[in-house]
This record gives C-alpha cells, structure tokens and sequence, in this order.
C-alpha cells in the first residue's frame, strides 16, 4: 500500500540500519515517528497523497471543514494545512509533514456523516458534502463566513443537492436556525 510502520518493517526483517538507510536514500520518508511512506509514488494527486498521510498517521482523524470543501470543489481557498477532526479527548499525535491542524469535535458532532474513500494506497475517512457544509456553518466565527456561504452556493448548484439531507446534518451540528435561511434565500 506504501505505507508501514515501524513494526511492520521490524517482522519483515528489515532492520534500524537497512530503515536509516532507506530514509538517506530518499527510497522512504517518515511521516510520523514509527510511520513511513514510499517516496516513488507516480500519479497521485498530492492533495489526496497528504490526506492519505494524515489519515494513516492519525488513525481516528476525519478529514474535514476547509481541506473537505477544497477536496469536494465546494470552495476557491485552498488550505495550507490539513483540517482534521478527532474527537474532543482524543491527545492530538505529532505528525512530520503535512502540516495539520486539529479540531476537537464533540461525539455528536464527530460520529456523523463520515465517508470512506478507498485508493491503492489506503483510506482516506472525510465527512460527505451535507456534513461538510454544516460544520462550515458551526465554525464560522473561526473560519469565517465568506467561506461557508461559499461551500453553500457550491453545494446547492450540484445536481446531487439534498436539501433533505443538508437539512438533516444542519440539525445534528445544531446550525439549522442560522444555516436554512441563508438556503431559503439562495434557492428561492
């Protein structure tokens, strides 16, 4: 899959040295300490390549928020970091590379709407569209507004729209009375 951990390499045979050595020769590269990827990874998108480093380096992370919106085209700002969600006890882990920035989400908020994308390399755990575009609405003070509309309108223009659905998560993230007026107004 192009990735392993430390452990894994350690019941393959490989040893501290032969790993050290991989790293100097660029072959691997750590993305956390205990975990290493393949560095020769041809085709892949880097941006689904650093959400798939995140979500194999924080096991219990969603991908979510801004880094959602940017992967679903709901939105024009591209983060520089990874927006992951873990839940609220959860100790954040220390991750090399990509830059990731933690949010810590209550499990009501944390447990819904999370999809599994399957790649060669592993799976990437994000929240769906409706999930997405709810959460913008719960951290628009953070975030920002401007933002959140905008991962709305982009919504609202897919054919796969739902507003049943978008309706449905507005309620679990408890942004129904600011986020439905704002739908109303752009539907019509």
């Amino acid at each position: 899959m192009g990735y392993a951990r430390m452990k894994d390499l350690k019941k393959a045979s490989f040893q501290t040295r032969d790993i050290s050595a991989l790293l100097k020769e660029g072959i691997i590269e750590r993305v956390k300490p205990g975990l290493y990827r393949l560095v020769d990874i041809k085709g892949k998108d880097v941006t689904n390549l650093s959400m798939l480093d995140v979500c194999q380096a924080v096991p219990k992370g969603v991908i979510c928020l801004v880094t959602a919106l940017s992967y679903y085209n709901l939105s024009t700002f591209n983060p520089s970091e990874i927006y992951i969600a873990i839940p609220h006890a959860t100790k954040p882990l220390k991750v090399n590379y990509p830059p990731i920035k933690y949010f810590y989400f209550r499990e009501r908020f944390f447990k819904y709407g999370i999809d599994k994308i399957e790649t060669k390399m592993g799976e990437i755990k994000i929240y769906n569209k409706e999930k997405t575009v709810c959460d913008m609405f719960r951290y628009r003070n953070k975030l920002g507004t401007d933002i959140a509309l905008e991962g709305l309108k982009s919504y609202l223009k897919l054919k796969e729209a739902n507003i049943n659905k978008l309706n449905k998560y507005a309620e679990i993230c408890q942004v129904k009375t600011v986020m439905m007026p704002y739908v109303r107004a752009i539907v019509g």
